[in-house]
Order: structure tokens, then C-alpha cells, then sequence
């Protein structure tokens, strides 16, 4: 705990983002520095609640110390704290930036006041261990002489590549990008991570003696549809080798899969007018900005510009809001977000009790730009695309709606449609920001592993949680992969969990910490 009495005598105050029409002006990172003063204050709310619910499952999945770590920064402590926070959690400076924070969601205080800042204290810290020079690389001891493949480099790689060398084994990382770091380097753009702290991280690891190897593709050349990372890089004349996964396997003495949920899903995919052109996956839309912003400053031009235009989001959460974000810096002339469901309240709902994620209504980084730009929140609530509107050239120039009602079910959806509540859009770039159904397919059917279903249209590489083993002996599978589209604090769980499983069918026996 920080103070005994401090939940009672200090508010709530989050640090603050830049002004909104600055940092509209770059793609740098939205946050301010923080004071000590200010996270003293904020740490000595953290109070004597008994059972921290903020590191129960429900609020960290990878059992961070929150209360410890918030007593040591009251007290002054913070080589202390970055020591109980590398702890449980490979990467904070990932988690502190661009996780949802569900720990402040089950807070003990949040059952009667604003919770802690837990989600600001721990980016402060991790961020003063770089700035002090206390993060330094930590190569093992000795080597156990057992080889060990991870195909993809995102959070749940990452996260068991270091873990797995921290035990000595020779890690080699397979990225098919040009670029490490999976979505933490092309799927979130740098105004919410910047690349330079993932490149920080990689580095590290590096040093520590985690091989990485990109632009290699485990699987087949057919997994990538037009708008696919891969494909943007071969269109750039990048040269990208293919390996078969079962050659891994006879190099490796085991191979864990962290491949990712990168199949997207989409919902409008039979409504009339979808071949237009002008209508994207939000990820191709986010992935070349990115690289294009890294290869040169956007000044090559090879990204999809939202410039003048009116921009459409389909769907919301972060990636949704990601694209406003996007298109307000590339200067758009208008951007919509239409989103399914109704807004959410202002308060908890019965039907949403602490210490769950509380479902309520949130204004994140760009839908205060937005509004400080066009005067309004980007977003419209319980709309259902019913077509896309052709130009006469074969490109999208608008978009037709309906708003649908959540009290009464249809006879083949959740909800009714309104009649009379037809609306036509004008839009040249639609993004369709509407999650992901899995993993590529092309690995698990060379491998022959068994696939799952775990929610309904959802599949994924069969792999019990803690065992992370899949159908075919040797080979493991964790992260978005395994468990479907989800959180970056639940990958390095599982990265972890993955690692301790693939030590122990290595060694027999393992010292890695197992995940709760």
C-alpha cells in the first residue's frame, strides 16, 4: 500500500496526453512527462484493501505486484519498484502504453472512488529504469545446448524468446516482416508506442543472445491477400523467404508458435459494393502508414492518405479509434466511426459489477482530437452498413445505414432493424476496423495440428492453457493464435506460460515463474 490515509486525502489525476491540435501536427507519442510529485501522490492512493483484486486474474493476467510497486515509488524507492515490476512483466514499457490497464477496472478503491493510476505509475517506472540506466542486458550464465524456434515477434514471442534465454536456451526469433516486433510495431501506430521503444526492447534482447531473423515467412505464399504486410513489402521489391515449418522442426529441438490472430473478420463482406476500391482493412491502413513513416517520413508516398477525404471507420475499440487518429493527421476532410452497438453508459450497469472490466463509455486520444478538429465525437452508435455507394468509376462514395434496435431481436440477429431509418454517408475511404477470426492456416496444415473453435466462428491452433502443447509433439502454440484475438497483457501471459511449458519438455524440470 502507499499511505494509509492517502486514497482518502488525494484525487484521482491521471497524467495528461499533449494538447490535441499539437500533437495533431506528428505522429509522436501523445504522452506528457509526469512529475515525481505527481506520482508520489498518486502512488499514496493505492490502499490497504486486503486482496488486490488489481492482480487477480480479472485485473492482471500476469500477476503484476501493483500494490508493491506503488508503495515503493510513495516512498522513493524506484530501482525497488522497476525490480518488483520486471518481475512479473518482460516488457511494462509496452503494457504501460498501449494496455487497457483492466487492473484499475477491478481496483478495490474503484468500489467507491476513482481508481489507482496503475496503468501511469507503471510506464514511469520503467521508463525512469531506461532513463537511469538500470536496464541492462542480462545474458545467461550458461548455455543448455537446446535450440528452440518462435515464429512471430509479437508481445507473446517476444515475451517467451526472453524468457527461454533467460534459462539459456539458443532462441532464434522468425519475423516475416522487415521489422521486429509484430503489432507493437506495425499494428499500433507510434502516437501510442513509439517504435523507438520497441526497438530499445529488441535490442536488448539481442544483447542478451535472442536471435532475430526477418522477412521470413514460415508457411505459404498464398496466405497473403492484396493489402497483407508481405505483400506490400514484395510490391516494394522486399525479398521474403519462405520456409516450410517442419524443417523448423528437425533443426529445432522445439517450436513454439506465436504467430498471431491476423485473419480479419468481415462482417460487410456480402454487402453490395464491397469489391469497390477506396474500401480497407484497418490493419493494411495502419501497417503502411507506419512503415512508410519509418522507411522515409511518409515521403514516399506508399501509404493509403486519408488527405482530404471523408473517412469511414467501421467498427471501434482501439483499432477503430487508432484509425481516426490516423486520418486526422493526414488532414481528412471528415471521419465517421460507425459502431453496432448502443452507447455505453456513463456507469457501470447492474449487469456489469465490480471487479469486472466496467463496460462504460470512454473518450480515448482521438475522439478528443476529433472533436477538437470537427466540433463533434466521431462516433455513431447502433448502425448497421447495409451498402457501399459506387461512383460510377468503381470506387466507393458513400456508404448506406440503417440503425438497428437493441431491446428487440430480429429473427436472425440480436437486434431489429428501425424502418424508416435509412441514411446515406459520403465517404472515399472506408476502414474496416472489425477484429480478427485467428491465425493463418497455412502453418498449423503443414504441421498437421489440430484446430480449434473456441467462440463459435473463431479458429485457432488446439493447445491446452499450461501446456501450450499442441497435437504434434514439440511443437507449442501461445498468444492470439491459441487463444483468439485479445489483450497485450494476455500474450506476454501467455509467452510466458509457453516458455515455462517448452523448458520443461526440453529439461524436465524448470524455474520459470508459471503464470497464474
Amino acid at each position: 500500500m502507499g499511505k494509509p490515509t492517502g486514497f482518502k486525502e488525494y484525487e484521482r489525476e491521471v497524467v495528461p496526453y499533449r494538447d490535441p491540435l499539437a500533437r495533431l501536427k506528428d505522429f509522436g507519442e501523445i504522452f506528457t512527462e509526469p512529475t515525481v510529485e505527481h506520482l508520489t501522490i498518486q502512488g499514496a492512493r493505492c490502499m490497504d484493501c486486503g486482496v488486490p483484486f488489481c492482480q487477480s486474474e480479472s485485473g492482471c493476467p500476469i500477476d503484476n505486484l501493483i500494490p508493491e510497486w506503488n508503495d515503493h515509488v510513495y516512498k522513493g524507492r524506484w530501482r525497488d519498484a522497476l525490480d518488483r515490476l520486471h518481475k512479473t512483466n518482460n516488457f511494462p514499457e509496452f503494457t504501460g502504453r498501449v494496455c487497457p490497464a483492466p487492473c484499475e477496472g477491478s481496483c478495490v478503491l474503484g468500489v467507491i472512488e476513482p481508481p489507482v493510476t496503475i496503468k501511469n505509475i507503471e510506464n514511469a517506472i520503467v521508463d525512469r529504469g531506461f532513463a537511469e540506466g538500470w536496464i541492462e542486458p542480462a545474458p545467461p550464465v550458461a548455455r543448455t545446448g537446446k535450440r528452440v524456434a518462435v515464429v512471430g515477434s509479437g508481445p507473446a514471442g517476444l515475451s517467451a524468446a526472453a524468457q527461454l534465454n533467460k534459462v539459456g536456451h539458443e532462441v532464434t526469433v522468425f519475423e516475416r516482416s522487415d521489422r521486429i516486433g509484430g503489432l507493437l510495431m506495425y499494428g499500433i501506430p507510434g502516437m501510442k508506442l513509439a517504435k523507438g521503444v520497441v526497438q530499445r526492447r529488441v535490442n536488448l534482447l539481442k544483447k542478451e543472445g535472442v536471435r532475430f531473423v526477418t522477412s521470413v515467412h514460415v508457411g505459404r505464399s498464398e496466405d497473403f491477400p492484396p493489402g497483407h504486410m508481405n505483400r506490400i513489402m514484395e510490391e516494394r521489391g522486399c525479398v521474403i523467404e519462405y520456409l516450410d515449418p517442419n524443417q523448423l522442426l528437425k533443426e529445432f529441438d522445439a517450436l513454439l508458435l506465436a504467430t498471431g490472430a491476423t485473419q480479419p473478420f468481415d462482417p460487410v463482406a456480402k454487402c453490395p459494393g464491397r469489391e469497390l476500391g477506396g474500401i480497407h482493412q484497418a490493419m493494411e491502413f495502419l501497417t503502411r502508414n507506419t512503415k512508410s513513416l519509418l522507411d522515409s517520413e511518409l515521403a514516399d508516398e506508399a501509404y493509403l492518405s486519408a488527405h482530404n477525404k471523408d473517412v469511414i471507420v467501421i467498427g471501434g475499440g482501439d483499432t477503430g479509434a487508432d484509425c481516426i487518429g490516423t486520418s486526422l493527421r493526414h488532414g481528412c476532410q471528415s471521419v465517421v466511426n460507425f459502431e453496432l452497438l448502443d452507447k455505453p453508459p456513463a456507469e457501470r450497469a447492474a449487469g456489469n459489477p465490480w471487479p469486472e472490466w466496467p463496460r462504460i463509455f470512454r473518450i480515448d486520444y482521438s475522439h478528443a482530437e476529433a472533436e477538437v478538429r470537427f466540433g463533434a465525437d466521431p462516433r455513431q452508435y447502433h448502425l448497421l452498413t447495409k451498402a457501399f455507394l459506387d461512383d460510377g468509376a468503381g470506387r466507393v462514395c458513400g456508404v448506406r445505414t440503417v440503425e438497428v434496435d437493441w431491446s428487440t431481436p430480429g429473427e436472425r440477429a440480436p437486434f431489429s432493424e428501425v424502418a424508416g431509418s435509412e441514411k446515406e454517408w459520403p465517404a472515399d475511404l472506408i476502414l474496416l476496423a472489425t477484429g480478427f477470426v485467428g491465425p493463418e492456416k497455412s502453418v498449423g496444415e503443414m504441421l498437421g495440428l489440430e484446430i480449434q473453435n473456441p467462440r463459435g466462428n473463431w479458429e485457432t491452433f488446439a493447445a491446452e492453457g499450461g501446456s501450450f502443447a499442441t497435437s504434434v509433439e514439440g511443437v507449442f502454440a501461445a498468444g492470439d493464435c491459441r487463444r483468439g484475438q485479445s489483450l497485450v497483457v494476455w500474450a506476454i501471459n501467455e509467452g510466458r506460460g509457453a516458455a515455462r511449458a517448452v523448458d520443461l519438455f526440453l529439461m524436465g524440470k524448470s524455474e520459470l515463474p508459471a503464470p497464474g
